[in-house]
């Protein structure tokens, strides 16, 4: 008799520590537990700027919290308006692209010590004409933070939503980092009027390391920022997206991200339940 088929084992399902606007490493390790997960994706710039390395990873460990990822975020990046941000976003500002790459050397060792396997960030806005003579040098800047944290044993994964799918897949393939993979986002590709989750996910599974679980409406007018929302009241369509995501085969980790609101435990939390329904109703077909 064959032997049945081997079961894979559930996504991990954990939260964005930036969203809970932690104050100290307890402070985060009590809202995780509020948000009920046991897991985390960490923002890695307070440890840049005082929180002790070592105690933040005691207290999440004592309080049963798992670090799976980091996150870089770049100097400079002004999320005012959809301009603001495609003028200061990621790696591109000349001005800031020393300092930068210091940030990521620096964030790649933090990781080390962390033993964290993977680190996200935005590139952002990456040209879509191969002619334009930015492309260059952007894919350049990246694949030296990709080098960065290849060094220290730590994989990258491209945030989604400041380009078409289309633009970021030929980078990808351009960059020729085996290292670097993208986190997506669903909510970002709607709040920057960038295209549809689904299918960008679809075309992108290839690369998918992590997923953000995040939920947005489309902007009213080109120009304007969509609308950030609680998982499930956007228009994001989670059935397909996950059974989408099913399809890569293996399992990804989903960090519920929230960015807006005045509740974002309460937030967080009826995000948690969905996305947990939607697994076992996965796990039961």
């Amino acid at each position: 008799m064959a032997d049945p088929p081997a079961r894979r084992a559930a996504p991990v399902v954990g939260a964005c520590s930036w969203s809970l606007k932690p104050r100290s490493p307890h402070d985060l390790a009590d809202k995780l537990r509020w948000c009920g997960v046991d897991a985390v994706q960490l923002a890695l710039d307070p440890l840049r700027a005082g929180w002790d390395v070592g105690q933040t990873a005691d207290v999440l460990a004592a309080a049963g919290i798992e670090l799976r990822s980091g996150m870089l975020a770049f100097a400079g990046e002004d999320y005012s308006t959809p301009q603001s941000i495609r003028e200061t976003g990621g790696i591109g500002p000349d001005a800031h692209w020393p300092r930068n790459l210091a940030a990521a050397r620096e964030v790649a060792r933090l990781a080390w010590r962390l033993r964290l396997p993977l680190v996200t960030f935005h590139a952002g806005f990456l040209p879509e004409r191969r002619d334009d003579p930015r492309r260059a040098v952007l894919l350049e800047r990246l694949r030296a933070v990709v080098d960065a944290f290849a060094e220290a044993d730590v994989a990258v994964g491209l945030e989604t939503g400041q380009e078409r799918v289309e633009t970021l897949l030929e980078a990808l393939s351009d960059l020729a980092r085996p290292t670097a993979g993208v986190n997506f986002d669903p909510a970002n590709l709607l709040l920057y009027g960038m295209g549809e989750p689904v299918s960008a996910l679809a075309a992108l599974l290839p690369y998918v390391r992590q997923v953000h679980v995040k939920d947005a409406r489309r902007p009213a007018r080109p120009g304007e920022w969509g609308a950030e929302l609680p998982v499930g009241d956007g228009e994001v369509d989670w059935e397909a997206f996950f059974a989408t995501l099913d399809r890569k085969g293996s399992r990804v980790d989903l960090m519920i991200e929230r960015e807006a609101g005045d509740d974002r435990v309460g937030d967080i939390r009826r995000a948690r339940d969905l996305v947990c329904a939607r697994l076992a109703a996965g796990a039961a077909r």
